[in-house]
């Protein structure tokens, strides 16, 4: 017996053995159906005029022979496409699913202007799935949003922006040097990849606990399963001020998922421009940068009730100029990559850590905050002697009042809301948070606000966020 007549032997019977395995009958039984993994495929937010992202739900066959999908169509066909089990169209015969198999449908959908409503309208569809005499269906919907489209636009003289409709912003909005761009409550900003806004002149955001300014990326959905793009770093570079910039304040304001955050450079002292901060933060949301979320270079800022959150390379970054936080959240459960910063990085401190520009060095009081999470809380650690004071903040880390820090709450857990392996990062507090009835309120100042930015009453509490009233 040759060895090739033992090898086409042992091929023969182990192609025996897999056909005997596979049931090649294909049911026509009315009571073999296919069962799909959703009965509605939700697309959610898309922007009128524009591409949604690809969307997925199975076919499965339960059954022991084959099923033939005698038709799979998308009934109206206007504003949805589907791929199924890698074909494109809207329309398909003879699909067979192996036993115990399942194939992929995928859907896209562009749908059309709603002639500037502000709010958006729901468009529905339906997939129907033809199986040994009997249909069953897919319900198709999405909610399709019009907007103002701005492409390396300009502000070059006073301009208000409202909530009329979102603006989508390509490359780049620009406030150019003598104008100021006002964002009235409600305004909602979306960036596509790589678009930032900067600042030259003043930009004046006037959120409201009830209306809030929105900064984020431009895109929706999910980006695998449950887990949506809203926690996405690196979706747009952020904000930039330059140096001339002035009377920037940015109210119930949310600047989420950027590159670099805020970036504040040599605006200059309150002292340059009639006493008030070039930067004001009240109530403001900074949250989720692949960089910093906020970084002042020789720039003073004022922030009253903001949380700061969520970066690898520090959470917030502190060099030169006069800084007084008060009532913040300073955390850090970054998930994206290593953290590598400390939660506040603090420079130009002392003749040690001199940058040689020849300006001040930092003067940061922070009150009333916590700082709390993954990295080391302060960089550096040894701040004796410089002009940088803790005052009634937690921390979770061991240490003792001095000099620079003052009635601290050490060793603490503030109990966040955040909940990673569901991916929520909520820095409000769980209601029996050691940071609740904790703060000095002769450490508040005249520009607190009573809320914080989702209309909780402050009140006696460490941070940014009140805790809500439970019964």
């Amino acid at each position: 017996m040759t060895l090739r007549f033992i090898l086409y032997t042992i091929a023969a019977a182990i192609g025996a053995a897999l056909c005997s395995c596979i049931e090649d009958g294909v049911t026509t039984s009315a009571s073999d159906q296919p069962v799909c993994s959703t009965d509605t495929l939700d697309l959610g937010l898309i922007f009128t005029g524009e591409g949604s992202p690809t969307h997925s739900f199975k076919i499965y066959n339960r059954h022991p022979k084959i099923i033939s999908l005698a038709s799979v169509t998308i009934r109206n066909g206007q504003y949805f496409r589907m791929n199924v089990d890698g074909f494109s169209g809207k329309e398909f015969s003879g699909v067979e699913i192996r036993p115990k198999d399942s194939i992929f449908v995928f859907v896209e959908a562009t749908l059309p202007s709603n002639g500037g409503q502000s709010l958006p309208v729901e468009i529905t569809d339906h997939i129907d799935i033809e199986a040994n005499g009997r249909t069953s269906s897919v319900v198709l919907r999405a909610d399709g949003q019009d907007v103002d489209r701005l492409h390396a636009h300009e502000i070059t003289a006073d301009t208000r922006m409202d909530a009329t409709l979102p603006y989508q912003i390509f490359d780049s909005l620009v406030v150019r040097s003598g104008a100021t761009l006002t964002l009235e409550p409600g305004t909602r900003l979306y960036f596509h990849d790589k678009a930032e806004l900067r600042v030259y002149g003043t930009l004046q955001s006037k959120g409201t606990s009830d209306a809030p300014v929105i900064m984020r990326g431009d895109r929706h959905g999910a980006v695998v399963g449950s887990i949506d793009f809203n926690i996405m770093p690196g979706q747009w570079r952020g904000i930039a001020f330059f140096n001339g910039s002035h009377g920037n304040s940015l109210a119930y304001t949310s600047v989420i998922n950027t590159s670099y955050g805020i970036v504040a450079d040599s605006l200059g002292s309150a002292s340059d421009h009639g006493g008030t901060a070039p930067l004001t933060l009240t109530a403001c949301r900074l949250h989720n940068s692949s960089g910093s979320v906020l970084t002042a270079i020789h720039t003073d800022v004022n922030a009253d009730a903001c949380e700061m959150s969520d970066a690898p390379w520090s959470v917030v970054n502190l060099h030169g100029g006069i800084h007084r936080l008060n009532r913040c959240t300073l955390a850090n459960t970054y998930i994206f990559s290593v953290v590598r910063g400390a939660i506040l990085t603090l420079g130009h401190i002392d003749d040690k850590s001199d940058d040689g520009s020849g300006l001040p060095y930092t003067d940061a009081l922070v009150t009333n905050s916590i700082i709390h999470g993954n990295g080391t809380p302060i960089f550096p650690a040894d701040i004796a002697g410089s002009a940088i004071t803790f005052n009634r903040c937690m921390f979770g880390l061991k240490g003792s009042d001095d000099e620079n820090f003052i009635q601290c709450l050490w060793e603490s857990d503030p109990l966040f809301a955040v909940d990673r392996a569901n991916y929520i990062f909520d820095y409000r507090l769980l209601p029996d948070s050691p940071a609740a009835d904790a703060a000095d309120l002769g450490l508040d100042t005249p520009t607190t606000p009573a809320t914080d930015f989702y209309g909780t009453a402050i009140g006696l509490t460490l941070g940014a966020f009140g805790i809500p009233v439970t019964e």
